[in-house]
């Protein structure tokens, strides 16, 4: 078990951490060196886990001590370019970098309280004060650029120099002029720049829910949820793929990263489908879509669902409950295409004299569900997710100390805390990044200009509002983290849903989707090429056949923004028909894509059975007929006109 386990968390460092090329983005730090990185790592785990425990500090402290850490470890770990020199040194410009993040944001730390007792925009900033945030704000951006990439510093330069010098830009995107006093105060000396609701976040529920997940992968929770996968759906038709999508789904509960998810499980996985008869492409593309949904699977979800909740001023467990019936007809869908590709194909299962049975392995790991049912439990109850997290470590160290199967002792403890910041720094930094974008957006005013762009291009549509709105969520996604995609979106695109009539609920549920899906949509999916390099396919390939396994999530948020019955909002008996004549609807659409329902469809039935399941799908007694007829008339087709149509793929 234990070397099934530090195999998978050599899997994610091989792919998560390197770059497009495979060029190694980090450090392999060794000696006294690697052990002042990982005590800086403990000690930031340690800072969160005794705010967890005791309450958190005032706003900003909280906030620049997290991101100090933050920044101290990525010019520790991440060298300054890819195709730079391994060293198992830190060289001499990055301990300067190291040194400045600690002085400049330890200002911030120990001044919290003046800061946030001055009077803004009043009291003028100090030549110090300035040339902290400059620095800061520079190192920021180097810190971003290396964990990031490139396409995040140039959308946030691109909004620097306009909130510098978009006074002298002509016509309506022009905005008033604002000196640098006024910006260095407005995004590093209040909580709407930096500092504002995104790094607030991650420095309080988002950084537990990261050390978490470290936990359960160093008990060896993750090992035991693939085991339970291979055991409960291995002997079925297509079992490797099954396993893959089922495997991925538990695993989402604890990963919010989709290329984090897809090389875990997928190691294991992708080799197993290709073994059985699956070709490659379409194995990466089963593991990369199946991992992606892991960031829209509740109880824990990707890290943008906390941001979502604060937007809205929501308990989480609202989000989490709202987000169920979407990610079931997500993994319906997948599930259904896996097991139509397998029928057609002629794919068998695996050995039943080579599996062990499920009963066995839940026997050996059930209790791993304990720390997620903690959460679940405690959310329900009203407790906070700081509070809720905190628990789910608890229980979680419980598990692997009375657990036959996990070997939890003091020295795995120390390695979760140091593995758990390191896993903080992307979103961490995407946080504090965005918020240079936001706070550009809000004392500038281009957000609003934005929304009424949108929406006069739409022509006041709301359809076609949507569609643009989607857009612009996978472009951002493709070059962004999904929480920064998602993020930079609050104050662009969601105003000019809600003012159309979209409920704030689905506005932000809808950009969320298209933010998580960019992971698998093409040309810059980072989750299939993740995948594609594990099953030796090509990215493309990989990532088109993604495309089309991951179909549910491009068509649900769209019915979701109409009917919110999905969303669990509205009358029981509602959201009961809504939900079974979608779960109808999104089993045609898999039947549609992969061409098979009970023999291969011709290319007519096809169109036809994808008008009816989006139909079917659409919430309303009218639309809910006309798509059963539609679908039972395809169905009556197919079985009275059984000749053979097999074909390879």
């Amino acid at each position: 078990m234990e070397k099934s386990n530090q195999q998978t968390q050599l899997d994610v460092e091989k792919h998560e951490d390197y770059d497009d090329d495979g060029q190694a983005k980090l450090r392999l730090l060794g000696g006294k060196a690697g052990l002042i990185i990982s005590i800086l790592a403990i000690a930031m785990s340690l800072f969160h886990l005794y705010t967890g425990l005791f309450g958190v500090f005032e706003s900003i402290l909280q906030r620049s001590a997290h991101l100090g850490f933050a920044l101290m470890l990525v010019f520790a770990i991440y060298k300054p370019a890819s195709k730079a020199a391994d060293s198992k040194s830190i060289p001499w410009y990055d301990w300067l970098l190291i040194l400045s993040s600690g002085l400049i944001y330890s200002y911030f730390v120990f001044n919290a309280t003046d800061i946030a007792a001055r009077m803004t925009y009043i009291e003028p900033l100090s030549g110090l004060q300035i040339g902290l945030a400059i620095v800061g704000g520079l190192i920021l951006i180097e810190a971003t650029r290396r964990v990031i990439g490139n396409v995040l510093v140039i959308i946030i330069a691109l909004f620097l120099l306009y909130g510098i010098f978009g006074d002298k830009l002509p016509g309506p995107i022009a905005h008033g002029g604002f000196d640098l006093q006024w910006i260095t105060d407005h995004l590093f000396f209040t909580t709407t720049g930096v500092f504002s609701t995104p790094l607030g976040v991650s420095a309080t529920f988002i950084f537990l829910f990261i050390l978490f997940g470290k936990f359960l992968e160093v008990s060896g929770a993750g090992q035991f949820f693939i085991d339970l996968s291979v055991s409960a759906m291995g002997r079925y038709r297509g079992g490797p793929a099954k396993v893959a999508v089922v495997a991925s789904a538990i695993m989402g509960t604890i990963s919010g990263s989709a290329v984090a998810n897809t090389v875990t499980t997928g190691a294991f996985t992708i080799p197993m489908m290709k073994k059985t008869g699956y070709k490659g492409h379409f194995a990466g593309a089963v593991e990369s879509v199946a991992s992606t949904g892991g960031q829209i699977t509740p109880p824990i979800m990707g890290a943008s669902a906390f941001i979502i909740a604060s937007y809205l001023g929501v308990p989480y467990i609202e989000i989490a409950i709202a987000a169920i019936i979407p990610a079931v007809l997500f993994y319906i869908s997948v599930f259904m295409q896996v097991d139509l590709r397998a029928k057609r194909i002629g794919l068998h299962g695996l050995n039943k004299e080579n599996l062990e049975s499920m009963w066995s392995v839940f026997k050996k790991g059930f209790i791993f569900f304990l720390p997620l049912i903690v959460i679940v439990v405690m959310l329900a109850g009203g407790s906070s997710p700081m509070r809720a997290g905190l628990f789910a470590i608890g229980a979680t160290i419980l598990v692997g100390i009375i657990n036959r199967i996990a070997k939890m002792d003091l020295k795995s403890i120390v390695k979760a805390l140091d593995l758990g910041a390191r896993a903080s720094l992307e979103t961490a930094i995407a946080c504090a990044a965005a918020g240079l974008i936001v706070g550009v957006i809000g004392f500038t005013g281009i957000g609003l200009q934005f929304s009424s762009l949108i929406i006069s291009l739409a022509g006041g549509v709301l359809l076609i509002t949507l569609v643009l709105t989607a857009i612009t969520s996978i472009i951002l996604g493709m070059g962004l983290p999904t929480v920064a995609a998602y993020i930079v979106q609050v104050p662009l695109t969601i105003p000019a849903l809600i003012e159309l009539g979209v409920s704030p609920l689905a506005a932000h549920f809808f950009v969320f989707y298209f933010a998580s899906i960019s992971a698998i949509t093409p040309p810059v999916a980072l989750a299939a090429f993740a995948a594609s390099g594990i099953a030796g396919s090509d990215p493309m390939k990989t990532s088109l056949s993604a495309l089309k396994l991951g179909i549910a999530a491009f068509i649900v948020p769209f019915i979701f923004v109409y009917g919110e019955q999905l969303l669990l909002v509205g009358s029981p008996g509602d959201i009961i028909l809504a939900t079974v004549t979608a779960i109808i609807g999104i089993i045609g659409v898999a039947a549609a894509v992969e061409g098979w329902v009970l023999r291969n469809a011709f290319w007519y039935e096809r169109i036809l059975l994808f008008i009816g399941s989006i139909i079917m799908i659409m919430t309303g007694i009218w639309t809910d007929l006309i798509g059963i007829v539609i679908l039972a008339g395809i169905y009556l087709l197919q079985r009275f006109y059984r000749k053979d149509l097999l074909t390879g793929i």
